[in-house]
């Protein structure tokens, strides 16, 4: 698949506006700021797997004809396909296919880098030995729908990514430092309190990633390791986690800010306690406002 570059859309050249005694106004009228279009964007922040796939006949047929210019003795049909898209060589290749990004085992998008030297992160991605615990994160633009051709009549958003990275979730919870006052000899405890953390953000009814909530959702996912170790402290103390809710901040003012509220209930008492952290999503990058903290309810 050819590059999809979303279009920058242009306004016509304003005419020049009248005063009431008819003679041309200096008044450009309304003015668009920097501040404006962020806030006017549909940015994505999603989790998933990335998918390449031949969106023609003849693009598969290349590829079939570049495979036997590849030594792939030995090797899986997945380990072919990354030897092959991986060769230099064959870099026209890359940009033919249909990069799509699943959720949950869903089409959710089409991937187009912003920089065509990012083909090399898409590649990255097809991982010649794929586990069910492979998470890739893309980070972008929401654009329109794919065309027909562009993914063999596949039609689902464009997004144009400026950065996507891959790892396996075990790797990111192996990552994730170990609490200090958890002994070493529950650190398992603790990894598995990480993994279902993990599980139940990426489940979440309809993240795609896209909205305002499941983008700071993600961001803290992979971002901010205190999510995990509050938790962990909650099941030591016979907590459960009840609930995860993202709300406005009352602090949103020129920039939309949320707050992401963990919920969480003992076991025994049925008393909820609640903590929460405060998301900078107004630009492309989230970012942390507010560190982790308990949260009270304003009546």
């Amino acid at each position: 698949m050819e590059q999809v570059a979303i279009a920058e859309q242009h306004s016509p050249p304003a005419s020049p506006r009248s005063s009431a005694d008819g003679t041309p106004s200096t008044d450009p009228g309304p003015q668009t700021t920097p501040v404006h279009e962020a806030m006017e964007a549909s940015f994505v922040f999603a989790l998933g797997r990335v998918e390449p796939r031949f969106p023609s006949l003849a693009v598969e047929k290349e590829f079939a004809q570049a495979t036997g210019q590849v030594q792939t003795a030995g090797q899986t049909d997945r380990q072919t396909l990354h030897s092959v898209l991986a060769d230099r060589a064959n870099r026209y290749l890359a940009r033919q296919m249909c990069w799509v990004f699943t959720i949950e085992g869903l089409e959710t998008y089409v991937l187009a880098p912003r920089d065509p030297g990012d083909f090399e992160l898409l590649i990255e991605a097809v991982r010649p030995g794929p586990q069910p615990t492979d998470i890739d994160v893309v980070i972008g633009r929401r654009g329109p729908l794919a065309p027909p051709e562009a993914c063999g009549g596949l039609m689902v958003p464009v997004v144009a990514f400026d950065n996507l990275y891959s790892f396996d979730r075990d790797e990111l919870l192996h990552a994730i430092p170990r609490p200090g006052e958890v002994p070493e000899d529950q650190d398992g405890q603790f990894r598995a309190t990480a993994v279902e953390l993990l599980d139940r953000i990426m489940q979440m009814a309809d993240n795609a990633g896209a909205t305002d909530e499941h983008r700071a959702l993600n961001y803290l996912a992979v971002r901010y390791p205190a999510i995990y170790a509050r938790t962990a402290d909650a099941h030591r103390a016979e907590s459960s986690l009840t609930g995860v809710e993202v709300r406005p901040s009352r602090l949103s003012g020129t920039r939309h800010i949320v707050d992401v509220v963990f919920s969480y209930t003992q076991r025994r008492t049925d008393v909820t306690d609640k903590y929460f952290t405060r998301v900078d999503v107004t630009e492309q990058f989230p970012f942390l406002v507010t560190k982790l903290s308990p949260y009270y309810e304003r009546t």
